[in-house]
């Protein structure tokens, strides 16, 4: 498995460095400025740049089982830490929270985390975890709100949130509408 790794990285170097190396080196001499704080699951089936067609240096990605933001008094300070950078260092105007259908997270939770007692992180971790994966999507972001940074920057009108539901069958992104109070399709709402 390494090998193909290296391999890749190979195929990395001679194809999109060669052409995208200048934009890179512009990247690491000047820093980051993403437009968007992107929190989605650790599924290898749903990778964010690919989905939203992003380049290097627009998102910036926390990945974690269920894409959950937990509440702030949670024990797990990593998804903390990256909301407050990206938000008052980063300056990023916009947080996405996207869920996908056919989530092992959200199943595991809706089925009963006791099955993973003999996993204590995981099964910690699922505490936090809605049943249902739009539920999730709502919930994460509930628990954005009780990040000091985010309620100020909400305040302030700098920052928007948003929650979306990949279907990984389809292709397909479903977007919270808070005007309708339910997900519908991108391309409804890009009309």
């Amino acid at each position: 498995m390494t090998k193909h790794l290296l391999s890749g990285h190979g195929l990395f170097r001679r194809e999109y460095f060669a052409g995208e190396g200048e934009y890179l080196r512009t990247l690491a001499r000047d820093g980051q400025n993403p437009s968007t704080l992107y929190i989605g699951c650790s599924d290898s089936r749903v990778v964010p740049e690919l989905l939203t067609s992003s380049r290097p240096g627009e998102l910036f990605v926390v990945r974690n089982i269920a894409n959950v933001v937990p509440p702030l008094d949670h024990a797990d300070a990593s998804v903390g830490a990256a909301i407050d950078y990206a938000v008052a260092a980063l300056k990023v105007p916009h947080i996405v929270v996207c869920g996908h259908d056919g989530c092992g997270g959200v199943k595991a939770a809706a089925d009963g985390r006791d099955a993973f007692k003999h996993l204590p992180s995981l099964h910690e971790w699922l505490g936090v975890v809605s049943p249902g994966v739009e539920e999730n999507v709502l919930s994460s972001i509930d628990n954005l709100i009780t990040y000091p940074v985010v309620a100020e920057a909400l305040k302030a009108g700098t920052l928007q949130l948003h929650g979306w539901v990949y279907d990984i069958n389809e292709g397909r992104l479903r977007v919270f509408d808070v005007a309708s109070e339910e997900f519908v399709t991108a391309d409804r709402l890009s009309h």
